[in-house]
């Protein structure tokens, strides 16, 4: 009997270390495989742009590196194999870089809030039908979800810096910048600000506003 029951102990014990090498060799080709699509993407999308006349600032990474890590956060996933990170760019032209810089982060967050708040918007739009609310409501609860891009982009609070390119135009200067983030931190900060409108412009019930924002 303890021969049979220790004989069954090592071929558990081999079971589980042959599915955790399994597990991590799966996880070593996907990564491999995200960073060999992220650095063909990049390399050719980094050859248009030279091609435009781009340029990135004295000292920092090289275009195709900037470009590469972005790809990179464009493609990398979760553990439920849903996007980890939001991405979002932005361009703008003015007579100074730094003005230019400014405004062309400010576009890139406004469209960075606007995917948010659009994939918060159906993900609403499921829970209203769930919770059925009366035809009052669910217009309410729309109206204020479809309102929430500028509120959610003042509470992104930091964003990660993916690209920085420059290309002279004439006396004037122009600046694309590409920024990334976390898909369920965008989540969160998103449930919050819209959660709050929710409570300061309808008259939902607290319980109505949980079992709304729960997905």
């Amino acid at each position: 009997m303890k021969t049979i029951t220790s004989y069954l102990l090592v071929l558990t014990i081999l079971f589980s270390v042959t599915n955790v090498l399994v597990a991590q060799q799966t996880e070593k080709e996907l990564k491999k495989d995200v960073s060999s699509r992220a650095i063909k993407s990049a390399r050719k999308e980094a050859r248009k742009y030279k091609r435009d006349g781009f340029y990135v600032a004295p000292g920092a990474p090289l275009l195709d590196k900037q470009l590469e890590r972005s790809w990179m956060r464009q493609l990398e996933i979760n553990d439920k194999n849903e996007s980890k990170y939001i991405v979002a760019s932005g361009n703008s032209i003015g007579e100074s870089q730094t003005a230019a810089k400014l405004q062309a982060m400010e576009t890139a967050k406004l469209e960075l809030a606007g995917q948010i708040s659009t994939q918060v918007a159906a993900l609403i739009e499921n829970s209203i039908a769930n919770q059925q609310l009366n035809n009052e409501d669910a217009a309410s609860v729309t109206k204020t979800v479809a309102a929430s891009k500028n509120l959610i982009a003042q509470d992104l609070g930091m964003v990660l810096p993916m690209v920085e390119m420059y290309k002279k135009i004439g006396k004037n200067i122009e600046v694309d910048v590409r920024i990334a983030y976390n898909m369920a931190t965008a989540f969160d900060v998103a449930k919050k600000v819209i959660r709050k409108s929710l409570e300061e412009e309808t008259k939902i019930t607290h319980e109505k506003l949980d079992a709304l924002m729960k997905f």
